[in-house]
């Protein structure tokens, strides 16, 4: 048996792989609830092999939404329209889990393909953003620094979404700390300018996330488990680095997280990034030895035997994928295939799995 195809159990849950779907958004919602786009775009991967599948980057409050276009759930309508995609990613043999988000000063963005670029005003159906600091990313709308009720209402945020997401049926939980969103913009001396005690100190930088990890295993129990994405780094000088992530990582799975799931980079726009076949898995691994804790890997990983490396390689846990994953939805039927293994079948494909 492969590694990537061995299973992989976190808490009470056993993953039956460890190829899994990475968040990507699809800005395609309605005020925040997802529509048909979203259960076919999500279904297809479950029958496709995927052992998780995650749900794209979900505010777990209105303003946290990257576009007016962006899935939600933080209210009880939001969380209905999750429970029959979740149910169909289950019928389909696959775990079903959610990025739970907050975009922070990149918040009220126009979606990609729109003709208009940068922040969305507020008479085309933006809002304020907020921030640690009233710092811009290049380009948008200065946000307002949060004060001490805006962090409250952050933190209660998540705690909500989270609930709203068990209720609705999800598996795991993934807070997105990654990006160049809220949490990371907290985690980034270059983001962060405050001098408070959420500003300044790694350890102070770093409040806020570890806060929402202890809200949010608060809500999700003893059972259930919980993600946390990072950017390992900033990819600038001065920025958040792989040894300051290795730290966090540590104190996250201390207070409650289950792994770490390293990417990097999106803070700012003069990030320099060289970007190849898997870039960041380096990243993955340094987060791994350093923390000592579970991580998973993405970043460029295309092809079975790629894949199949990182983890023969002790350089992460699991492997997430992203855009392989859209080129060929049932890349873990072909990645199986390739490593001469097995994986679940739906029975309408099997013909397929024979040379």
């Amino acid at each position: 048996m492969s590694l990537l195809f061995s299973p992989l159990s976190i808490r009470s849950v056993t993953f039956p792989n460890r190829l899994w779907v990475s968040p990507m958004c699809m800005y395609s919602a309605v005020d925040g609830v997802v529509q048909e786009w979203h259960h076919t775009h999500l279904t297809q991967f479950a029958s496709g092999g995927a052992g998780l599948v995650i749900a794209e980057a979900t505010g777990v409050v209105a303003d946290g939404r990257i576009s007016p276009r962006d899935t939600g759930i933080w209210n009880d309508a939001q969380r209905d329209a999750w429970a029959p995609i979740v149910q169909a990613i289950h019928d389909r043999g696959a775990l079903a889990g959610i990025q739970l988000a907050h975009a922070g000063r990149k918040a009220s963005t126009w979606w990609p393909w729109a003709e208009q670029r940068g922040s969305v005003a507020a008479a085309d159906g933006g809002w304020t953003t907020v921030a640690p600091s009233a710092v811009a990313f290049a380009g948008f709308d200065e946000p307002a620094a949060l004060d001490a009720s805006g962090i409250e209402r952050v933190v209660d945020g998540f705690r909500a979404a989270a609930r709203r997401a068990l209720e609705a049926g999800f598996d795991v939980l993934e807070l997105h700390g990654a990006h160049g969103y809220l949490l990371h913009q907290f985690l980034s001396p270059l983001s962060n300018v405050r001098t408070d005690e959420y500003g300044g100190s790694l350890e102070n930088r770093a409040r806020l996330l570890l806060r929402i990890v202890d809200a949010t295993r608060e809500v999700a129990g003893d059972a259930v488990p919980m993600f946390v994405r990072i950017s390992a780094t900033d990819h600038a000088e001065g920025g958040f680095t792989p040894e300051e992530a290795a730290i966090v990582g540590g104190w996250a799975v201390e207070h409650g997280a289950d792994l770490i799931d390293v990417s990097s980079g999106g803070l700012v726009a003069h990030q320099r990034i060289d970007v190849h076949p898997g870039y960041q898995v380096p990243l993955a691994e340094t987060v791994r030895q350093g923390g000592r804790i579970p991580v998973s890997a993405v970043g460029l990983i295309t092809a079975a035997e790629q894949a199949e490396q990182v983890l023969v390689d002790g350089a992460a846990d699991a492997i997430f994928a992203g855009r392989e994953w859209l080129r060929d939805p049932h890349f873990g039927l072909r990645a199986a295939h390739e490593l001469d293994d097995t994986v679940a079948w739906p029975p309408q494909y099997v013909r397929a799995r024979w040379r």
